[in-house]
């Protein structure tokens, strides 16, 4: 199945007073028939979050989500007690399971804050909700991918109730690396910064493309660029 390409002006936009955010699936009451979701990952949206604002205490329950924060800082709440302020270049893990609330911030009163909300589908319904962070300044590779969570918490990385395994890409300009992909599965790569060659499509920041019933997928930064890379059932 030839690669196939998801620009980040053609995502979903929810746009608020004190909002901003690009969905690559349906989320919201944005729906797109064509971008549901891709193998287990459910969504995946930019947020832009002004200072003082964002989300109220809500609920979710059945989802992995994670949060990674590109600039800024994020503040979390939840109901199992948890409160922190995540900072830019970190990790938020969170297990809905049967049921959490919880609320994320800005707790800036000057800059914005940008992350990324990513939910994964877990393999089955239910459990204790769970937390964990990752501070990922000492220990991303350069010029390499990094896992940072998985459904084995293998090599270090957080283990969630998945069958994903999520890497960390960061790559100088001309250097390139190249993933492994098991019989059956598909990878999604998104782009967090700079431009990169995936399979011979061009990205930018905020585009994504899927990959399928390929043995490899190599990776080529076109400038300095960091990536996700997700690796799915």
């Amino acid at each position: 199945m030839a690669p196939v390409i998801r620009r980040s002006e053609d995502r979903g936009l929810t746009k608020r007073s004190w909002l901003n955010s690009r969905h690559t699936f349906s989320f919201g009451e944005y729906h797109d028939a064509e971008y549901v979701q891709f193998r287990s990952l459910r969504v995946l949206n930019d947020d832009y979050v002004d200072p003082g604002q964002g989300f109220g205490r809500h609920g979710h329950r059945d989802a992995e989500i994670l949060s990674y924060v590109v600039e800024g800082q994020l503040e979390h709440q939840d109901s199992m007690g948890n409160g922190r302020i995540i900072q830019a270049g970190d990790l938020q893990y969170m297990s809905a399971g049967n049921g959490v609330m919880h609320s994320e911030f800005n707790p800036s009163d000057t800059e914005t804050v940008h992350f990324l909300q990513i939910w994964i589908l877990p393999n089955e319904s239910g459990g204790e909700p769970r937390y964990a962070e990752r501070a990922m300044a000492a220990d991303t590779r350069q010029n390499a991918l990094t896992l940072l969570a998985s459904g084995q918490a293998r090599d270090g990385s957080i283990g969630i109730r998945g069958d994903a395994d999520v890497y960390f890409g960061r790559l100088d300009a001309g250097r390139s690396i190249v993933h492994q992909i098991a019989q059956t599965r598909g990878v999604w790569v998104h782009v967090i910064k700079g431009e990169i060659d995936v399979a011979g499509l061009k990205l930018g920041p905020g585009d994504g493309a899927s990959i399928e019933d390929v043995a490899s997928v190599s990776a080529v930064a076109m400038t300095g660029a960091e990536f996700l890379l997700f690796d799915l059932r």
